[in-house]
């Protein structure tokens, strides 16, 4: 029997199911084609910040399945001033007396500006679903709920972008044992991700549900192959500088830069002994 299509019209498979885009990537090949790719982010930044667009962008997942470092390498090129990471912890106890979206809304962008979740309202369809952190009536009235709520958001002109990063059950142990390696990486490791880690079939079943529920046309789930990072980086860069359509506003030519101001001889730097000085402790040649 063929599986089930999406609103998109896409087949409803789980991400273990998926044909995996294994093959590495050349470190030259990547680092040119990345640099490339962050320019045209600044291109697009600028139109955004230009027309007065707003921007979200979602990120979903299971535990290391690199959306961490996607995100970082979209925003390391852009004004923070207009893109916005957002990661929020749980919810405080005020928070979960509010209206469940109430606290995503407060993070949306103003005109000129692109948010990023790093997770959002999803984080019900998934770990409060599969942890019990959250009432079945609570899980369904998100279910039916969450589409309107996007809708609204996108008929406000908001343009909504939603990336699933879908990793194999293999590459996510070896990531999870990289972490256990490395003192840098280890506070990724959260008691949470451990016991997600038990529930694998149980997140696969949970991320079924929510796409039948919420891949809808006014905004999609896109899906990112992510068993090689530096793949789904590439892939997901340029995927989003086509969803949202920008021209290139630098100008023909760079300002000019008028001399400097001649230096007054009447001011005199105080002495480096009266400052307190951030040791040198590199060696030098």
């Amino acid at each position: 029997m063929a599986p089930p299509r999406t609103a998109t019209g896409v087949p409803s498979t789980s991400s273990e199911e998926v044909p995996r885009a294994t093959a590495k990537v050349d470190n030259a090949y990547y680092e040119r084609e990345l640099a490339r790719l962050q320019e045209e982010l600044v291109k697009q930044q600028e139109y955004i910040r230009a027309e007065g667009l707003r921007v979200v962008v979602v990120f979903e997942g299971r535990d290391a399945a690199g959306k961490g470092g996607a995100i970082q390498r979209i925003t390391e090129p852009l004004n923070p001033r207009a893109a916005r990471v957002v990661a929020l912890a749980a919810p405080t106890e005020r928070e979960r007396g509010q209206w469940y979206f109430q606290r995503y809304v407060a993070h949306l962008p103003a005109r000129g500006e692109m948010v990023l979740f790093d997770r959002s309202w999803y984080n019900r369809a998934g770990v409060e679903r599969v942890m019990g952190f959250c009432t079945d009536e609570e899980y369904w009235d998100f279910l039916r709920s969450c589409p309107e709520f996007e809708r609204m958001l996108v008929r406000s002109g908001i343009t909504l972008v939603k990336y699933w990063f879908s990793v194999s059950d293999t590459e996510q142990e070896k990531r999870f044992q990289a972490r256990l390696k490395d003192p840098t990486k280890r506070w990724k490791l959260s008691p949470m991700d451990l016991e997600a880690r038990n529930r694998w079939v149980e997140f696969s079943r949970a991320k079924d549900a929510m796409f039948a529920a919420t891949d809808i046309p006014e905004a999609p789930w896109w899906v990112v192959e992510a068993d090689v990072k530096k793949r789904a980086r590439l892939n997901v860069i340029t995927h989003l500088l086509g969803q949202v359509p920008y021209e290139d506003l630098t100008p023909a030519a760079p300002p000019r830069l008028p001399p400097r101001p001649p230096v007054h001889d009447d001011y005199v730097r105080p002495p480096k002994e009266s400052q307190h000085l951030v040791p040198d402790v590199v060696p030098g040649r």
